[in-house]
């Protein structure tokens, strides 16, 4: 176990999430979560945090959980709304209910039914709406606006970073980081941010040495070209599989201050790599993902050199049942 001790500095200005609020999310939501294992996967010198074994089936249960129990009085009064493609807004579902508030959800036409029929089954009401993820942020920032409930972003909020962070504060307990012998990556899947800079934060304040790689699809690579000083208004994204990773990041995100000081790199795979992935975690390791988790599995089996632990982030396993029987058969 590496020793706690206080976030080192990171640059000229302090990052909008500290190592002492990622303890104090911890604190506040241990009791609500599953301390998700660890575990090495059989003969592969992969390491799997396996995220997709928690209550809601994804990490995301992590950063509703401390946003909505951080809400003051007045702010949940108002009640809660998010924009989600399914698993953000599952875990905003669940903490809503766990606290007693109202929550809308605004969803993409394309969502994953489970995921949506999941949002149901918690009690919050469900607004989808036509287009993809960029419009059912817009129209749920708008919504949240004119109804005036507390809006709860699923990377743009330093609560909802420091509860993702509680990942990364899990691994540093759960593996030996310290060993010097042993030169360890973390591959994590990677979308608006949240859940890179939260273990980022940590792991790099606790075990500098870590490498922390973030993971996209190659057909939305805003984080990556972000990254590498590109304007994200040039990405032009298509299609991808992983659902849960579509769409740009909110202009102004804290996330994109933190990218450079915790995060050492940004990588791309392609669709068929990501379900190749999917393929392997469920006959090899015998762990179901969904597409938004296999990307770092593809990253870490593709990039893995001789000498390098690698742990796998796998954050979510809310795959459709239609999905999973395709993706298993080749095709």
């Amino acid at each position: 176990m590496c020793p706690m001790s206080p976030a080192p500095s990171f640059g000229e200005l302090p990052l909008p999430v500290d190592l002492a609020a990622a303890q104090s999310a911890e604190r506040r939501i241990a009791a609500y979560i599953r301390r998700t294992p660890a575990r090495e996967a059989p003969g592969s010198g992969l390491w799997l945090k396996c995220e997709n074994r928690q209550i809601t089936g994804s990490f995301k249960l992590r950063g509703a959980l401390n946003r909505v129990l951080s809400l003051s009085q007045g702010e949940a009064r108002r009640g809660v709304l998010a924009a989600s493609a399914g698993n953000h807004g599952q875990g905003v579902a669940y903490a809503a209910r766990l606290r007693g508030l109202s929550a809308k959800i605004v969803v993409p036409e394309n969502a994953v039914a489970e995921k949506v029929a999941a949002i149901r089954e918690l009690g919050a009401e469900v607004i989808q709406i036509q287009g993809g993820y960029p419009e059912a942020e817009a129209a749920g920032l708008r919504i949240a606006r004119e109804e005036k409930l507390t809006w709860i972003s699923p990377y743009n909020d330093a609560a909802v970073v420091a509860g993702q962070a509680t990942v990364g504060l899990e691994l540093v307990d759960e593996l030996p980081f310290d060993d010097r012998r042993r030169n360890w990556q973390i591959y994590v899947p990677a979308s608006g941010g949240g859940l890179v800079c939260g273990v980022g934060l940590v792991v790099k304040a606790l075990a500098p040495q870590v490498r922390i790689i973030g993971v996209q699809p190659r057909a939305c690579p805003y984080l990556h070209a972000h990254l590498r000083g590109r304007e994200m208004a040039t990405v032009v994204e298509t299609a991808t599989i992983a659902d849960g990773l579509s769409g740009s990041v909110e202009a102004g995100s804290i996330t994109l201050d933190m990218l450079a000081a915790v995060v050492d790199d940004i990588v791309l795979v392609g669709e068929e790599e990501i379900e190749e992935a999917m393929r392997w975690a469920a006959r090899v390791a015998e762990e179901v993902i969904e597409p938004s988790a296999a990307v770092a599995l593809a990253a870490a089996r593709r990039d893995g050199v001789r000498g390098t632990e690698r742990v796998v982030v796998l954050s979510g396993g809310n795959a459709s049942a239609a999905l999973m029987a395709r993706v298993l058969a080749g095709g």
